[in-house]
């Protein structure tokens, strides 16, 4: 998937794109490279951003909704809503390596918001929100692997992590260069708006 969109998606050091950055197939490596138009490069954005956190169509057109329903500029209300799923969040605070490991993390029911358990990667944090990893889950080898990456981990500026009681809190709203992705968003809202 990252080659095919021409960007690292998933956030490994070995990833497929570094290696081979041309699309994969037959004819990828060939010089001429094929040429999109307005649609398609809207639909490869879209199309990165799916991949990127990992959801299907159905639920990105929901976030879509979310976001036009909300004041201010569509594209940043659209990248604002996809910041704050709680697998991304865990992400972001360095819980996870990649968001697919944060994703599984939390199908697995390592992670309570506000005391109680949630095993949706999908729900949607707030500010004030507290995250922290169950009690039953801290004696897991992944769990100390976690701590042990939590002291060099540097999470989102509106994250705040204390890593030595493996928790974090949702502190502000993603502004500004927080909303900086490897996809572009008015393209994304260009493309619904047809």
């Amino acid at each position: 998937m990252c080659r095919r969109e021409g960007v690292s998606l998933c956030g490994k050091e070995k990833c497929a794109v570094k290696r081979r950055n041309y699309i994969p197939g037959v004819h990828g490596n060939t010089k001429k490279q094929p040429r999109l138009s307005s649609y398609g490069t809207q639909l490869r954005e879209k199309q990165k951003a799916k991949r990127l956190y990992n959801i299907m169509e159905r639920q990105f057109r929901r976030y879509f909704d979310m976001a036009r329903a909300k004041k201010g500029n569509t594209a940043n209300m659209l990248v604002q809503v996809l910041e704050q799923r709680l697998d991304n969040v865990i992400y972001r605070l360095g819980f996870g390596m990649t968001r697919r490991q944060a994703r599984q993390m939390v199908n697995h029911g390592f992670f309570a918001v506000n005391g109680k358990k949630v095993d949706i990667p999908s729900f949607q944090v707030r500010i004030g929100d507290e995250i922290s990893i169950q009690e039953s889950k801290r004696e897991r080898p992944m769990v100390k692997e976690v701590e042990q990456r939590l002291t060099k981990a540097q999470p989102a500026k509106w994250l705040h992590l204390d890593a030595q009681n493996l928790k974090g809190k949702v502190v502000s709203i993603p502004e500004g260069e927080d909303l900086q992705t490897v996809f572009d968003p008015t393209l994304i809202v260009e493309l619904y708006s047809r």
